[in-house]
């Protein structure tokens, strides 16, 4: 047998995800920096709202994590600006741990949010979880778009557009769903089973953060929205998809 028959091709490892961290303290953005690097991420800094646009400005990013309290632009702020089907997720950090808190974040479009202080593993979690659901999506062999109704759901881009209007993005949770609910058109949903179908498994979703979830995406939905509240028992989505 030809020796060079048995030679086998280098194994081409995937890039590595690229992570920006946004934190005034430059002691912990540091440190929350070299840990993830040390657990195979490109990791970049910024500390504010200002050298966080420019480092999206030069670079593309898989996942931004952003501290909640900061002088000037706070957190909150930053995060309604950051639109477009290409906005990275987000996790927000915050030293503030109250579930109204964490329920703000995540009305204005976080994917996840963390307190302060926070084991760095938790915290490492956290970030694979959110990576592993955006590449799991990208990945699914579901059709890249679904219609239902006027709307058009595109599943790459995490976008919601009506019509030719201009399209919105989802966060992971608003994304999550709403796919529940293609998948399960003309059914009652309970707020159990959205919990579950919205956390997949990895993030901290609650009972309240569901109806805010499903508030939001009514919003965005806009007037004459498909989405059903149906009394003690949850939500059904009214009508029946369709791959565009």
């Amino acid at each position: 047998m030809n020796a060079l028959a048995t030679i086998q091709p280098p194994t081409v490892q995937p890039p590595s995800p690229r992570v920006l961290v946004v934190d005034d303290d430059a002691d912990l953005r540091e440190l929350i920096a070299e840990f993830l690097r040390a657990n195979n991420l490109i990791v970049a800094t910024a500390e504010d709202g200002v050298a966080m646009d420019a480092a999206l400005g030069r670079e593309d990013y898989d996942l931004v994590i952003l501290d909640l309290m900061m002088p000037g632009e706070d957190g909150l702020s930053i995060l309604r600006r950051m639109r477009g089907p290409r906005r990275p997720p987000v996790i927000m950090l915050s030293a503030i741990g109250e579930d109204v808190d964490r329920i703000i974040g995540l009305e204005v479009g976080a994917d996840d949010y963390v307190a302060k202080p926070c084991n760095p593993r938790e915290l490492l979690a956290r970030v694979r979880a959110v990576l592993r659901r955006g590449q799991a999506n990208e990945e699914a062999g579901a059709p890249p778009r679904r219609r239902f109704g006027e709307w058009t759901l595109d599943l790459v881009a995490r976008a919601l557009s009506r019509g030719t209007s201009e399209p919105v993005s989802l966060t992971d949770a608003e994304f999550r769903v709403l796919t529940a609910f293609l998948d399960r058109p003309q059914r009652v949903l309970s707020r159990d089973q959205l919990i579950e179908f919205a956390k997949g498994g990895d993030a901290d979703v609650f009972d309240r953060a569901i109806d805010v979830t499903i508030s939001r995406l009514r919003k965005k939905l806009g007037p004459g929205d498909p989405i059903r509240t149906i009394r003690n028992e949850g939500y059904m989505l009214a009508l029946r998809p369709e791959e565009a």
